[in-house]
């Protein structure tokens, strides 16, 4: 990254690709936000950016990098890779941190497990511009998509049919929607409709404050 792309990048404020930070206290901290990137589309970290796109600058760029270099080893299962750039403006350095989308989703926080838990697991997601804990739905379908197993074949039942019928009216659906709308377990309707999703029938989304709804796929 050169200085020009990275005045771009904060000219264009927070979004989902890009979150400025002043600096981080913790490795579990920067940790959340890699993890949050890699889940999703990937993305950028300033490091020295306050949230107004001020430019604060790092105190000091080798411990700034080995804070990051041990929340990407130590604090995220699987670790994350990640690109560091160190850019100087106005007299004042900023640690970039360039994260690739994952290949090996879900990363989480590590929580020295040896088998994935679904109830344990600290999976962490970029929405707009803030990073926040992921769904059950939305670690299993990111799991499912890791490994490849979209549902090329699936029936289309009862159920199925009264999710299509409802979005016709309303065009959004969740789980504790659809559970009341059929009498069944809220487990069960996540069930159908992460099944749903992984067909390609269904799109899942996450609003600011944690809630998730469907839609129907265009």
């Amino acid at each position: 990254m050169n200085r020009k792309e990275l005045i771009d990048l904060i000219e264009g404020g927070e979004n989902i690709h890009c979150e400025f930070k002043r600096h981080f206290t913790t490795p579990e901290k920067i940790a959340r936000e890699m993890i949050a990137f890699a889940n999703t589309k990937g993305g950028y970290i300033l490091m020295g950016v306050d949230d107004d796109g001020s430019i604060i600058g790092v105190e000091s760029e080798k411990s700034e990098a080995e804070m990051i270099k041990d929340a990407a080893t130590n604090y995220c299962e699987p670790k994350i890779e990640y690109k560091l750039n160190f850019i100087v403006h106005k007299g004042k350095e900023i640690v970039s941190v360039t994260i690739p989308e994952s290949s090996s989703k879900p990363h989480r926080i590590q929580d020295y497990e040896k088998e994935f838990d679904i109830n344990k697991a600290v999976v962490m997601v970029r929405v707009n511009d803030k990073s926040m804990r992921a769904s059950k739905e939305m670690v299993r379908i990111m799991k499912a998509n890791a490994g490849n197993k979209a549902l090329k074949k699936y029936f289309i039942g009862t159920m199925e049919k009264t999710v299509f019928e409802y979005l016709a009216k309303k065009e959004k659906i969740s789980v504790k929607e659809l559970s009341n709308l059929v009498n069944v377990s809220e487990r069960r309707a996540s069930r159908t409709l992460v099944k749903m999703v992984r067909a390609n029938l269904l799109v899942i989304h996450l609003k600011d404050n944690g809630e998730e709804f469907f839609t129907a796929a265009v």
